[in-house]
């Protein structure tokens, strides 16, 4: 509870890409008070020329499938409009680098393998409604305008780069999204499984609802389950590090146990594992998916050996996903950021914004996800240990 007293407060208000702090000093002394407030959505306006002169986006049909006509629209991840009839339709589900199929009665966004024979694709190449499409990249109502200086340091996010906004905002939007039925899908490697706090604080996400979906390889599954079957991840002690004897052969032992089962949940059940990540998402019926690789191991029976099988799987979470958080792994975080869009269309038709971080000891994977047209993607540089404790905290897990 503030005192307020006769002495003069000031109060500033802060706001990015949808946060709001406002932080109340005293002299010296600074408290802040945290909220977390969602970006208001602002849809074009359609009354304008520009659209209302706009002609129809041209629709062609898929010559064959897989094969879209020549000059297709690539999505982005912007939400995007298209002109069919004299009306403009968002496409609700998007993705980048996929199509836009007109079905008659919507857009919907196909990756090139789904494209049918006689699909109405949609063609042209401009962003700005001049062939009936349009990309809304600046969509979001901003409550301040940043500063844009034409000189300035520190823009890019690397080791010298001051996180604790980063960790404050997402503890907030995490509770937001746990209060608001959010959709918070994980994307994790392998060394999250290599530290006995890490796994810890990982689990009670998921058994506090903080994780709605799991997306992972095989490693990650293997190393977290070695350590709550054998208590190593890699042949190392999951509490102090140190190595066991014949320890490379634990997560071989570990994979060969699971296979005997047939089921990572008969393994759990038959060996009595009572922790974990993998553990807890079976206990709380929280969906994890596990993507195969040409260098894996095993695998364990609920990997996906079928790339695009696996790749479905992932959209199919990505779909619902209102927030998105990789750590530890460039291959699986990228395969599910091409999938993510900027924007999440809820079932009442609200607009929201999907948000994405990227946890990684390397700059480059950090902010890796940029260079592949993921520009909304944050990362922070860190390890997974270290990020599993400042959440702990800040979550009181």
């Amino acid at each position: 509870m503030l005192r307020i007293s006769g002495i003069m407060y000031r109060i500033r208000s802060v706001f990015r890409s949808g946060f709001k702090c406002v932080t109340i000093a005293k002299s010296n002394r600074k408290e802040s008070v945290m909220g977390f407030k969602l970006a208001k959505y602002i849809e074009p306006d359609f009354t304008q020329k520009k659209f209302a002169d706009a002609p129809d986006a041209k629709l062609m049909v898929a010559p064959h499938a897989k094969a879209a006509p020549k000059d297709f629209h690539a999505n982005s991840i912007f939400p995007e409009y298209f002109k069919i009839d004299g009306k403009w339709h968002l496409a609700r589900d998007s993705r980048m680098d996929a199509v836009p199929v007109w079905d008659g009665e919507e857009i919907k966004i196909i990756e090139f393998r789904n494209i049918k024979e006689g699909d109405m694709i949609v063609t042209g190449r401009t962003e700005d409604a001049s062939e009936g499409i349009y990309v809304h990249a600046d969509c979001w109502e901003r409550e301040s305008e940043d500063v844009k200086n034409t000189f300035s340091f520190r823009q890019s996010r690397s080791r010298e780069t001051s996180f604790t906004q980063d960790y404050k905002d997402l503890i907030e939007l995490l509770k937001y999204e746990k209060a608001n039925n959010g959709y918070v899908v994980w994307v994790l490697g392998p060394a999250c499984s290599f530290d006995v706090e890490a796994r810890r604080v990982m689990g009670e996400l998921i058994a506090q609802g903080y994780c709605q979906a799991l997306l992972a390889g095989n490693a990650l599954a293997t190393h977290d389950l070695e350590g709550a079957y054998l208590g190593t991840a890699l042949g190392c002690d999951i509490v102090n590090q140190r190595e066991h004897f014949n320890g490379h052969y634990n997560h071989l032992d570990t994979i060969n146990a699971i296979n005997t089962y047939e089921s990572i949940p008969a393994f759990i059940e038959g060996e009595g594992i009572d922790s974990g990540i993998i553990y807890n998402c079976v206990k709380h019926n929280v969906p994890f998916v596990l993507n195969g690789s040409i260098r894996d191991d095993g695998p364990l029976p609920e990997v996906f050996e079928h790339t695009y099988i696996g790749q479905d799987t992932i959209r199919s979470h990505v779909r619902k996903a209102t927030t998105v958080i990789g750590m530890a792994t460039v291959l699986h975080t990228i395969a599910a950021g091409n999938m993510t869009p900027t924007y999440r269309v809820l079932e009442d038709g609200t607009i929201r914004p999907l948000y994405f971080y990227m946890v990684d000891t390397s700059e480059f994977a950090a902010n890796k996800l940029g260079d592949r047209g993921s520009l909304a993607a944050k990362g922070i540089v860190t390890n997974v240990q270290d990020f599993m404790r400042n959440l702990s905290i800040g979550l009181n897990i």
